[in-house]
């Protein structure tokens, strides 16, 4: 069994502030996927901002997280109900999900177990969902002081299921048959205090932290205050990571 990580209890309050949202565009996608709208699983669901979301569609949406901290900050909803549990083991019944989703989480799982507790809990013909987003893009001269920051500055303290989010999750093990998905982009202005709260979300952020006793978003800000007008913002590009398939049973 996979060892669990708890890399975003730290930075919660953050983590609930700076993280950027979903385009309306992808929950259209996955709701136009779902046969009934009675209950949706948002699996690793940090500060509930997709269980927000389907808890406009469903009539019961279930968030589950490893953190508590997470969830102590996480948006409520009378619908929603949220619990501290593993994605792998959860006291759910079967057969209980029109929908699951697992946003930006997928890489931290033990695969070949929170599988088989997606087909346990699924509903037959229900609809399981991984999403995520990629590095953001911004324009020339900020995405190279950024790619900098996330190869080089930080680059050592990435855990090793970084890659599957560089590989657009299209390395991850999927056991099922792929339902053809659009590619979307989250489009969104930031500003600079927007930016750089954001990058203190990373995970790779918090472990330089631990190791060197100091925050290396100071260094980015550094760098890239000398090229971003104060009060101004700039267009940030998230592309969005989408694998879906149909659990039959």
């Amino acid at each position: 069994m996979k060892e669990a990580k708890d890399n975003f209890s730290d930075q919660s309050e953050i983590y609930a502030r700076y993280r950027p949202a979903y385009p309306p565009e992808l929950y259209s996608f996955l709701i136009s996927l779902v046969n009934e709208k009675q209950s949706a699983w948002d699996c690793g669901t940090g500060n509930g901002q997709v269980a927000m979301e389907l808890s406009n569609f469903f009539e019961k949406v279930y968030a589950t997280d490893l953190s508590e901290e997470q969830i102590k900050n996480a948006v409520q909803r009378d619908n929603i109900f949220y619990c501290v549990e593993r994605a792998e083991y959860t006291s759910f019944e079967d057969n209980s999900f029109d929908l699951i989703v697992v946003a930006q989480a997928i890489h931290w799982f033990d695969f070949n177990n929170f599988y088989k507790e997606a087909n346990r809990t699924a509903k037959s013909d229900g609809i399981l969902a991984i999403i995520g987003y990629g590095l953001l893009m911004v324009d020339e001269e900020t995405d190279w002081i950024i790619d900098d920051f996330y190869k080089n500055t930080i680059g050592l303290h990435w855990d090793k299921e970084r890659r599957y989010i560089d590989e657009g999750y299209q390395t991850i093990p999927f056991p099922f048959k792929d339902i053809k998905a659009p590619q979307l982009i989250n489009i969104l202005e930031w500003d600079l205090e927007e930016i750089t709260g954001y990058f203190k979300t990373w995970s790779a952020v918090q472990h330089y932290v631990k190791a060197n006793n100091k925050n290396p978003v100071d260094f980015i800000r550094a760098e890239l205050e000398k090229i971003w007008p104060k009060g101004t913002t700039k267009k940030i590009q998230f592309p969005i990571l989408i694998r879906v398939a149909k659990i039959e049973k």
